[in-house]
Order: C-alpha cells, then sequence, then structure tokens
C-alpha cells in the first residue's frame, strides 16, 4: 500500500471487523484516521490504543442510520486535519433469516445501515470532495450480492443495491473523483 501517508481516512464501522482491521492497518502505514462507529466503549479503545502506537487518529460515536452523525463525521476530518481524501463505508449489518421468519424489524435495520448508511456517507462527503477537487469514495459491499444463498435474502438485497450505486456514483464522479466497491466474501 503506497501514498497512504498522510491522507485523511474517515472510516465506518470502525469498532470491529473490517473497519477495525482498516483502521489499524492505515493508521500504522502513517494515514490520519478519523473513525466512527455506534460502540463508543470500543471506539475509544480502538482510538487510545492507534494513538499510543504513535498514531494520528479522532473519533466520534456515529450511527450511520441517521444523516447528521454522518455529517457530523466528516465535518470532525476537515476540522481536525483540514480536508477528507478517502472515505470508507464500511459500516454493516447482516441479521440473517429465512425470509419465511418475517423479520421485518432487522430487514428495516439492514436497510438503515447497509444501503442508506452509504446514500448519507456519499452526500456528506461529496460536496466536499467535488469542493477539494479530489476524493475517494470506498464502498465495502460483499460477495453477497453475487452469490445469493437462503437466509441472506434482504442482505444481498441491500449489498447489490450498494453495489448498483457504487457504479452509478464512479459513472458520476469524473476524472478527479475516485470509487471504488470491495467484496469481501464470507
Amino acid at each position: 500500500m503506497t501514498g497512504i501517508e498522510g491522507k485523511v481516512v474517515v472510516i465506518t464501522g470502525a469498532n470491529s471487523g473490517i473497519g477495525e482491521a482498516t483502521a489499524r492497518l492505515l493508521a500504522e502505514r502513517g494515514a490520519k484516521v478519523v473513525l466512527g462507529a455506534r460502540g463508543s466503549d470500543r471506539l475509544k479503545a480502538l482510538a487510545d490504543h492507534i494513538a499510543a502506537s504513535g498514531g494520528e487518529v479522532a473519533y466520534i460515536q456515529t450511527d450511520v442510520r441517521r444523516r447528521e452523525d454522518l455529517s457530523n463525521l466528516v465535518g470532525l476530518a476537515i476540522e481536525r486535519y483540514g480536508k477528507l481524501d478517502v472515505l470508507i463505508n464500511n459500516a454493516g449489518v447482516a441479521p440473517i433469516s429465512l425470509l419465511d421468519e418475517l423479520r421485518v424489524e432487522d430487514w428495516e435495520e439492514m436497510i438503515d445501515i447497509n444501503l442508506k448508511g452509504v446514500l448519507y456517507g456519499i452526500a456528506a462527503a461529496l460536496p466536499i470532495f467535488r469542493r477539494q477537487g479530489f476524493g475517494h469514495f470506498v464502498n465495502v459491499i460483499s460477495t453477497a450480492g453475487i452469490q445469493i444463498n437462503p437466509t441472506m435474502a434482504v442482505y444481498a438485497g441491500t449489498k447489490n443495491a450498494v453495489r448498483t450505486i457504487t457504479e452509478g456514483l464512479r459513472q458520476e464522479a469524473g476524472e478527479k473523483l475516485r470509487v471504488t466497491g470491495i467484496s469481501p466474501g464470507f
């Protein structure tokens, strides 16, 4: 990984899994990481670890279901570091079940976090990227949207929606912005 030193990177869902691993790696490589997640205790512990290891870090409790939280997270990056280079839309949930179980609240949560959370991230960062003349969106998708399995229909649907939005954003972004979709597997 080259060219990340000194870059300002916002990461949602940063307190566990892929988000936490990404935050640790990018901070080790010299990025200034700005972390957002719902779990404030784990988020603080991660930020403390990064800072104690010599990394530059800022964090704020962030619920991607709330548009204003994404605006505040991106705003923290601008306030602290004066720019935003990368937004990693990583937050996601997968309370999987058979459709027959009618776990509608879980469906709503997946739509709110996995899909609307990405859109709110785009809404927060896109005007800044346009104003700066540079920026990179990294949207975490999933191979579940490619290989559909029983119990994963709604989750896969949200991830396929993000895949489509990511491609649309890439086509609209122009030459100055970058858009990447990453599909980790199960």
